[in-house]
């Protein structure tokens, strides 16, 4: 269970109402943080506010906002600002469609990768610094199995999962000697309500329970800057040629070896030896 003292005592789960996001709220509500709810309908959110409210007795704040308006962190602010964020879960970013790239309209592109690339890290910028001063705190993304392999119908969604795998992985090596742990989470297929509004979750047998990747996820918060649950490590492993942790090594050394930068030689780069 995540522990409140490290990551109390409010969280943030942006794509909270339902599904995997749903299941970290109801999880992180078990370990006594409380939580402020965001996704786009609001009676979802009031209905598992209240239930996770009767449940464990948390305090539970929602807001129903669209996460790719130009004011959306200014709203987010005005709830949040008043509260000790010590968690920050970016769990919005579904894609709802298996279209070609060039059959899909252009519009719903650019709105996946700013609810994916522009709200993720607007959110994490704010909350990350409050994090940084007080020296605790975790910022959780959660990502999908796309990110490690170009796919067809999955263009867009898949170039936006590597980017939040890729920033993860920097902002773990940044803030990694700061005290707040940043871990990029690997879902697989999930039995989620929005998979069975898209008509896809006809087989059980095929699906990860929310509930057991929000459990499995939260267990390793600490250990980023990526999480792949236990069942989709063969998977992983087929698409990967070096761990994750030791290609973000290499790359800050790669980087420091010429930039000198200090923020690089902040986390503790090695010396440079030729490998990127």
């Amino acid at each position: 269970m995540v522990a409140k003292d490290r990551y109390g005592p409010w969280a943030v789960i942006a794509g909270g109402s339902e599904g995997i996001g749903g299941a970290f709220a109801e999880e992180i509500a078990r370990a006594g943080i409380n939580l402020v709810l965001l996704a786009r309908r609001a009676e979802p959110l009031e209905a598992i506010a209240e239930r996770i409210r009767l449940e464990s007795g948390v305090e539970v704040r929602t807001l129903a906002l669209d996460l790719t308006a130009a004011d959306m962190l200014d709203r987010i602010r005005s709830v949040t600002d008043p509260l000790e964020v010590g968690l920050l879960v970016y769990n919005a970013g579904a894609d709802n469609g298996f279209d070609a790239f060039l059959d899909r309209k252009l519009e719903d592109c650019l709105r996946l990768i700013r609810l994916n690339a522009i709200g993720q890290i607007s959110c994490a910028h704010h909350f990350g610094q409050a994090m940084v001063a007080r020296g605790r705190g975790a910022i959780m993304v959660v990502g999908a199995m796309s990110a490690y392999a170009g796919a067809p119908s999955h263009v867009t969604y898949g170039s936006c999962k590597s980017f939040a795998l890729t920033f993860c992985e920097g902002l773990w090596w940044e803030l990694k000697g700061k005290g707040v742990d940043v871990v990029y989470v690997s879902a697989g297929a999930t039995a989620t309500p929005a998979m069975d509004r898209l008509g896809i979750n006809d087989d059980p047998d095929r699906y990860q329970l929310s509930d057991d990747l929000a459990v499995g996820a939260l267990a390793n918060v600490g250990n980023g800057p990526l999480y792949v649950p236990p069942h989709l490590r063969p998977l992983f492993e087929r698409l990967q040629i070096v761990d994750r942790g030791e290609a973000t090594q290499r790359m800050a050394d790669f980087l420091h070896s010429y930039t000198k930068a200090p923020t690089l030689a902040a986390g503790g780069a090695r010396s440079f030896d030729g490998r990127a």
